[in-house]
């Protein structure tokens, strides 16, 4: 008797419960209309495709048919027909510089895959422009379009009364002539050593080339004059609205300093940045004792700059290089035809391990996460060991650790990810239109390139695995170029080599990449990453519905608009 009437009443409590819901619902679409409706569009849906959206202080209060949709209309509701039109998530990236692609209008700038020729006229029209001693910034060279090598003497040629400085595609060599190594007090005999983590590469007779790796180019920039807070406002702004126009919402800006971080948070007081921004804080290790516990101000002082969309809560740390033709990536096994005496025949690790596991284990303690560069195999494992410490330290805290671009990973490192919460950051955008790739198969040969960056293994093993591009470094920051080539993995559209097939994943898979799987590495899947009742109004409209084409098409989706927090912040031109 007890029991069939606790039943009894269970089932009424439900009904009463369900009916109640239901009349709640009309009327809080009676009481509290839209303040906007995006209607007649094809919107995916972790359940499907609805045809409506209704958004309301910024957050979808409503997804589904149109008719249901109807029922949140008011006397002020803004009404947008999407005139069927395919409607996806705001695309995330985890991986970018926007302050740099900003400046690449502002520099001396030369396509990607130029030829020698190319690259000094461009510098020789840029030096015309130029007053005696002002310094030539530009980029992006790479050896094998070069198909020479690189020089001082060949700049001073075309650029005798102007230091000149060339970033290579990677963004971890630089290209100098003889007066830029003079006013960086860079001595040119052979007695010049090369700084820690830098190398310059040298002659015959041991003096330096001009051409710096790593440390080596970071130093030199030093003598560079600082642009001006206005300057990189400007910049960020610039490429800021370019992501916007792809359908970026969100994004994790790699590499900040304090001129970023006055740049964000200037943009941010005057209402101009619109994306979610994670901003990741460079730190390197100190000299001292003490290496593993030295920060510079702007990391302590980073709250300062915090804001509503911006958050600097990341810390970014470069473990090795790129495993192009500087051999600065940190690999397991020697590159292709590495002498047995030759110091980079794998690369280097710029942090020794018991440094950065210390580090890493105060910084997840301190409720900020670490993001690693870690493009060959030796550093993909360091970072993984120096998350496992902080765990084993710690235990979880909560921080979601990434390792990233993981251009080379060893099969045995990939399923730590799992089971220590790190998250593999990959680089989709590095096997196209970029001479990184060639570069790249020269270095590490045929055999290592079959699992080349190894984005279905790792999304296999269950782990968490987002994309990022890497821009300026790449020529395009469109997500959709990345998108496609991770399903086909050949160059946009189509056609050519295959780069590493078994790694070739689905649309579907793809598109988490860049959407639900970013927000959980920003610990924002409750508020974001899928068109759900509830979330953030992030969603763009495109000019095609990605899944109802050719994927080989994919590349080609333009977006119609994309809308933030409720906020339509960039109109195509032609829906304008």
């Amino acid at each position: 008797m007890n029991g069939y009437f606790s039943k009894a009443r269970s089932g009424s409590l439900v009904l009463t419960l369900l009916l109640a819901l239901a009349g709640l619902s009309h009327a809080v679409a009676a009481e509290l209309p839209a303040d906007a409706i995006f209607n007649h569009g094809e919107i995916y849906t972790p359940k499907g495709w609805a045809q409506a959206i209704a958004v309301r202080r910024g957050v979808m209060v409503a997804v589904g048919t149109d008719a249901q949709i109807e029922a949140f209309r008011g006397p002020a509701t803004r009404e947008f027909d999407l005139k069927g039109a395919a409607v996806l998530p705001g695309l995330h990236d985890m991986h970018v510089h926007p302050m740099y692609g900003g400046f690449q209008s502002l520099e001396c700038r030369f396509t990607q895959g130029s030829s020698m020729s190319k690259v000094l006229e461009a510098v020789k029209a840029c030096a015309a422009t130029k007053k005696k001693g002002e310094w030539i910034v530009g980029g992006q060279w790479d050896v094998t379009s070069l198909k020479a090598t690189p020089d001082r003497k060949l700049l001073d040629k075309v650029a005798l009364d102007n230091p000149v400085l060339l970033g290579d595609i990677s963004g971890h060599s630089g290209w100098v002539n003889t007066m830029a190594l003079r006013i960086a007090g860079v001595k040119l005999d052979a007695s010049t050593r090369n700084p820690v983590n830098g190398i310059y590469e040298r002659d015959a007779a041991g003096i330096p080339t001009g051409v710096l790796r790593e440390t080596a180019v970071e130093d030199l920039q030093r003598s560079i004059p600082p642009r001006t807070p206005e300057e990189n406002a400007r910049a960020l702004d610039v490429a800021l609205k370019e992501m916007l126009s792809f359908g970026i919402t969100s994004l994790t800006d790699a590499a900040v300093d304090g001129e970023t971080l006055a740049a964000y948070a200037a943009l941010s007081d005057k209402g101009l940045l619109k994306q979610h921004v994670k901003g990741c804080m460079v730190w390197s290790p100190g000299t001292g004792a003490n290496a593993a516990n030295e920060d510079p101000a702007y990391i302590v002082q980073r709250n300062l700059y915090a804001r509503e969309r911006f958050a600097p809560r990341c810390i970014k740390m470069f473990l090795d290089g790129v495993p192009t033709d500087s051999h600065t990536a940190a690999l397991l096994h020697p590159y292709v035809g590495a002498r047995p005496d030759d110091p980079r025949a794998r690369g280097m690790l710029k942090i020794p391990p018991a440094i950065l596991n210390a580090a890493v284990t105060r910084f997840d303690a301190e409720g900020l996460t670490v993001k690693f560069h870690a493009a060959g195999d030796g550093a993909v494992r360091e970072g993984l060991d120096a998350i496992a410490a902080a765990r084993k330290a710690n235990g979880f805290s909560g921080q979601l650790h990434e390792v990233g671009h993981n251009s080379l990973v060893d099969k045995a490192d990939i399923p730590r990810a799992r089971a220590i919460g790190a998250t593999f950051e990959m680089s989709p955008y590095l096997w196209f239109m970029t001479p990184l790739l060639p570069d790249n198969i020269v270095s590490v040969g045929p055999e290592r390139m079959k699992r080349w960056i190894p984005v279905k293994e790792a999304i296999d093993a269950g782990g968490l695995v987002d994309a990022g591009s890497d821009w300026p470094v790449v020529p395009s920051v469109s997500p959709w170029i990345a998108i496609e080539t991770l399903v086909t993995r050949q160059v946009p559209g189509g056609g050519g080599e295959v780069i590493a097939p078994d790694e070739r994943i689905t649309l579907k898979q793809a598109g988490d990449l860049f959407t639900g799987n970013g927000a959980r590495e920003l610990r924002d899947r409750d508020r974001e990453g899928a068109l759900e009742t509830g979330l953030r109004a992030d969603f763009i409209v495109l000019d095609r519905n990605p899944f109802r084409i050719p994927v080989t098409q994919v590349h080609e989706t333009r977006v119609k608009l994309t809308v933030i927090d409720g906020e339509v912040v960039y109109r195509a031109p032609a829906a304008r």
